[in-house]
């Protein structure tokens, strides 16, 4: 008797530090492919150019692999979904995701299924619901925290965020790539940075804190830093003071965020975002403001770049919705 075909959605996604690929099955996550790019030691970045090649050459391994589980599963990929943009803005444009949006188009067509083009953004907000098990669709926050974007949201539904706060100046990973290749760390410093800050002192440095209603700058906390490490300070007491400040800013404008919406319902994602410490001072930060606001965390893997909510999102739209296609 032949085995019954169950139906899967594939996710595409290439960030500027990773390519992702992600298989759902009946609404779970089967696989869960990435391959960080490579920085060479000294650098804190990569020109689009060179991180578009290497998505280019890691795309086709790790779309075999999700589609060898399909066969293995003895599925159907139904759809497929791919970052497109970094946010679902006018003009929002990074030549990386030209990879995933071409590489999702052309599967699709191959297999004769629709592609769901999403922004960056929206994959990282529906990696993070789907792995901390909030429910709602809409009416929550959300603060993106990462290399490339550090922005309070309102999330209307899915697919409507209306951007509330931001930084003015460096993103939060920028800071932390920063002072860590100054301190000699490999690029990019967060893993690295919070392991240093596990031996740093509390109040031994401390960096301002630049956050003013809805928008904080960390430039200044950065060459506050960098003078720090100028003077000899302690490498581990920098390290906490680093993600001290970032902790503090953070809950400063989610509070603002939270009193201006009456919201209650924290949504807290990206690879800064993965970081235990940084995480325990949000939440320290929202507790004494607003003590009935409830926190959710999505796994620090699903924290970082991937593809799960590209799946994700894949799947709801054409499975559980049932559209045929979307606007």
């Amino acid at each position: 008797m032949a085995r019954q075909m169950r139906v899967a959605t594939l996710g595409l996604d290439t960030s500027c530090y990773t390519t992702s690929v992600a298989l759902v099955i009946g609404g779970i996550l089967a696989y869960d492919g990435r391959a960080p790019l490579r920085v060479s030691k000294g650098q804190v970045g990569l020109r689009q150019s060179e991180a578009l090649f290497q998505h280019v050459r890691n795309l086709p391994g790790l779309v075999e692999e999700a589609c060898n589980v399909a066969r293995r599963e003895s599925c159907n990929i139904l759809a497929v979904g791919a970052g497109a943009w970094p946010r679902r803005v006018e003009g929002s444009y990074m030549p990386v995701f030209l990879a995933s949006a071409g590489y999702g188009r052309t599967v699709a067509a191959a297999l004769g299924t629709p592609c769901l083009e999403v922004s960056h953004q929206e994959g990282h907000v529906a990696a993070a619901r789907w792995s901390s098990g909030l429910k709602p669709d809409g009416g929550y926050l959300a603060l993106h925290l990462s290399g490339g974007t550090t922005e309070l949201l309102l999330v209307k539904s899915k697919f409507q965020l209306e951007l509330l706060g931001a930084t003015d100046d460096l993103n939060a990973g920028q800071f932390v790539d920063r002072v860590g290749v100054a301190l000699d760390l490999p690029f990019p410093a967060g893993p690295d940075l919070e392991r240093l800050a596990g031996g740093g002192e509390p109040g031994r440095v401390r960096l301002p804190v630049a956050a003013r209603g809805l928008r904080v700058s960390f430039s200044g906390p950065c060459s506050a830093a960098m003078r720090e490490i100028d003077s000899g300070a302690q490498p581990a007491d920098i390290a906490y003071a680093v993600l001290e400040c970032i902790g503090e800013s953070m809950g400063a404008i989610c509070r603002e965020g939270l009193r201006l919406t009456k919201a209650r319902e924290l949504l807290v994602t990206g690879g800064v975002a993965s970081n235990a410490l940084v995480r325990q001072i949000i939440a320290h930060e929202i507790e004494r403001g607003f003590p009935d606001a409830s926190l959710h965390y999505a796994e620090p893997k699903h924290s970082r770049d991937n593809a799960v909510g590209c799946a994700i999102l894949a799947w709801q739209v054409y499975v559980e919705e049932g559209q045929e296609g979307k606007e």
